[in-house]
């Protein structure tokens, strides 16, 4: 075995690892979103998560990976690797098609998912199914291509090393048209303008759905190294861990001065905030730089979670504060504290330039394709749940069943649904 071989083995061990790290992000998103809802809607937020992996997977391969990664038309898409066959020699990656296909696989699957939680409650399942499609084969993967796939952004001189932009921004802006397209849940926003507040089902489910973000964002960010041998894995490691605690801090202490009392909900989300601010920049600033991002990451969340609030644009777990406004933050900060380019280091205007141009090139993609998307979409079928089936429970409108029951008596198949309701009445409160 030659040294160059068993380099490229170990590297193909740190991306598979990595990959499965930010796949476990998926259980966190399922944790953090069904803590946050009702308890009545949790399961359908699982069976989202899961359509997002399956679905997801499959058209990223088919179809977006090439879009993505493909050799370049025009600066604006990618036109080979569909199947992952066809010229894909462009690629320079010191890693195998198939291990650099899972780790972008990975990724996909969490575009998609911040914009579940934000119309979580009351989206119908048929459309967020035809949804992921739209996100999983076209959005993102055209996206990706300008700027991290040799498009038009890449050619420019972007910088989003892990995608607080290409992932979060996109993703962000994409789950903000979808909130407003559906509108807010029943009951949320009173005729004068009011907002009600639906207690979260669980909080202590929440935090470990954050944790375990937390713990995939270490894949997801120095992962993106894609080799194991990168002398940057360790302080990438420790301006994410750094971001992080600035934002939950930020958010701890400001929600404390403010409310005499620290408001859970609000660290949990700074925290993440936090990690989304760091995810652009993380290779390329340095550590009081990662805790001032965070700092502002978290700040910047409670902002927007109150704008939302005053516009009536209904979020149940803080998507667009915690991934949209915080990852155009992240992104913005490259061009002012990346300690080669950036305009505070010396390095003038031009990188904040372009990250600004990239950025609102994305967000308005995003915004822009999720919109007429879900237009199209609801042409076919309804993108809102019934009145009806939102005060039933989702669970048990799309999917039959309830998060928990102490029922020990099997039940007539034919009458599922109707024996649910009969035999447990509370499940439509």
């Amino acid at each position: 075995m030659t040294l160059e071989t068993l380099s490229s083995g170990i590297d193909t061990v740190w991306v598979v690892l990595s990959a499965a790290m930010i796949l476990l992000m998926e259980g966190g998103f399922a944790l953090l979103e069904a803590g946050f809802v009702r308890y009545k809607n949790s399961v359908n937020i699982i069976m989202k998560v899961f359509a997002d992996i399956t679905i997801g997977t499959l058209l990223f391969y088919t179809i977006g990976f090439g879009l993505m990664y493909g050799s370049d038309a025009g600066g604006f898409v990618g036109v080979t690797g569909f199947f992952l066959n066809g010229d894909l020699s462009h690629l320079d990656v010191p890693v195998s098609l198939e291990t650099f296909w899972l780790f972008q696989a990975a990724f996909t699957i969490a575009v998609i998912s911040i914009v579940s939680g934000a119309v979580a409650e009351r989206i119908n399942f048929r459309a967020y199914l035809l949804y992921i499609i739209l996100m999983t084969a076209i959005i993102y993967p055209i996206g990706g291509h300008w700027a991290w796939g040799g498009g038009w952004l890449s050619q420019l001189g972007m910088q989003d090393f892990a995608g607080s932009a290409v992932i979060h921004a996109l993703g962000g802006f994409s789950a903000l048209a979808a909130a407003i397209i559906i509108g807010p849940r029943k009951g949320k926003y009173t005729p004068l303008g009011v907002s009600a507040i639906a207690l979260p089902s669980n909080l202590p489910l929440a935090s470990v759905g954050a944790f375990l973000l937390w713990f995939g964002w270490f894949g997801f960010n120095a992962g993106s190294t894609l080799s194991a041998t990168d002398v940057r894995i360790g302080h990438i490691a420790i301006v994410t861990m750094l971001s992080a605690a600035a934002g939950g801090a930020a958010t701890l202490l400001y929600t404390l001065f403010r409310f005499n009392r620290s408001d859970a909900p609000s660290v949990i989300n700074g925290s993440l905030a936090g990690l989304v601010g760091i995810t652009a920049g993380c290779a390329f600033v340095g550590d009081l730089a990662a805790i001032f991002i965070g700092a502002v990451s978290g700040l910047l969340m409670m902002a927007a979670t109150s704008w939302l609030d005053r516009m009536r644009i209904d979020d149940p777990v803080g998507a667009f504060p915690v991934h949209a406004v915080s990852g155009m933050w992240g992104t913005i900060a490259v061009g002012l504290f990346a300690t080669d380019g950036g305009l505070f280091m010396g390095g003038g205007w031009k990188l904040l330039g372009v990250q600004v141009l990239g950025l609102t090139a994305l967000v308005l993609w995003g915004f822009a394709m999720t919109w007429f998307g879900l237009k199209l979409i609801g042409k076919l079928v309804p993108v809102r749940s019934t009145e009806e089936e939102e005060e039933l429970g989702l669970d048990i409108s799309y999917h039959g069943v309830m998060a928990a029951h102490q029922s020990h008596e099997f039940l007539d198949g034919e009458e599922h649904m109707l024996a649910y309701q009969e035999k447990f009445p509370d499940s439509n409160r």
